[in-house]
């Protein structure tokens, strides 16, 4: 049995049901009379060895299938797969090797939602996973290629489109200024090419939090993400949802910060523990 409840979705998962967590309801943030909304929540499942949440590690079909069985049963809507990891212990793997790592855990989510979703900044690794059911690019080259626009527009897929200060998420840089107007510059540039490939209706914002140059202390890290999050609503000006992913550790900074990201009530998330999400969106929604 599929899980989720979007299983009359092929490739276009911005055509919901009309409950709490419609696909439409970003554009219900102008709505003042609405307090809070639950956000559609990607629960992670990384196939890369050098994941830093060992967690989320599935290494084969099996793990892989309890994995995704475990996040859709405790608030997972979706689920978002990656096999190339991006910190600074991660090894570059050719597209053949990330390909062979997330087969076995798209088979598993796409046989119980369709709402799937494929971490990458390549191609071929993109199009087979297209080609394997899955209906959402996360797209880690920050959708700054032709080619991947090409790809999103061939399958009609939904596009997370990240900020990203490089050209991927192994060679970025720190920002200089303010964070969220480069971020407001960059997506105005991508969006502008998605017009191009008429698919702007089918994008969604990441501020690209997730991502980091190497090195990175975390005190100012920590103070670049409270930033970026206390000022998402500067972000709504592009008229598109926003994708956020949430923070996993537990330590009072990275729960501060995830308690500031849910009060900007973005429509999309991508999140280890959906569980600890649907808490604090409680807790939100009784105060």
């Amino acid at each position: 049995l599929r899980h989720g409840r979007h299983t009359d979705t092929v490739r276009d998962p911005l055509r919901r049901r009309t409950d709490a967590r419609s696909t439409s309801t970003w554009s219900r943030r102008v709505d003042p009379t609405v307090r809070f909304s639950p956000m559609m929540i990607f629960g992670v499942v990384n196939c890369s060895p050098d994941s830093l949440n060992t967690e989320s590690f599935v290494g084969d079909e099996r793990e892989a299938s309890r994995r995704i069985d475990a996040l859709l049963s405790t608030g997972a809507d979706g689920i978002d797969i990656g096999g190339q990891g991006s910190t600074e212990i991660a090894t570059l793997t050719d597209w053949q090797t990330e390909w062979d790592r997330v087969a076995p855990a798209i088979r598993a989510a796409t046989a119980r939602t369709s709402d799937v979703s494929i971490d990458t900044f390549r191609v071929e690794v993109a199009r087979a996973a297209f080609e394997a059911g899955v209906t959402v690019l996360n797209a880690a080259n920050g959708m700054q290629a032709d080619t991947s626009w090409e790809l999103a527009a061939e399958f009609r897929t939904s596009i997370v489109v990240p900020f990203m200060n490089g050209p991927n998420p192994l060679e970025l840089e720190h920002v200089v200024g303010d964070p969220l107007d480069a971020m407001i510059d960059y997506f105005g540039d991508r969006l502008s090419t998605a017009d191009r490939f008429g698919v702007r209706d089918r994008c969604w914002l990441d501020p690209g939090t997730g991502f980091g140059p190497h090195g990175w202390a975390w005190e100012d890290r920590y103070h670049y993400q409270k930033a970026v999050y206390s000022g998402l609503d500067r972000l709504r000006v592009l008229d598109r949802p926003l994708y956020i992913p949430l923070p996993w550790r537990e330590t009072p900074q990275h729960e501060e910060l995830l308690e500031i990201v849910l009060a900007q009530r973005p429509e999309y998330g991508r999140a280890h523990y959906p569980d600890r999400i649907r808490a604090v969106e409680e807790r939100l929604t009784a105060s």
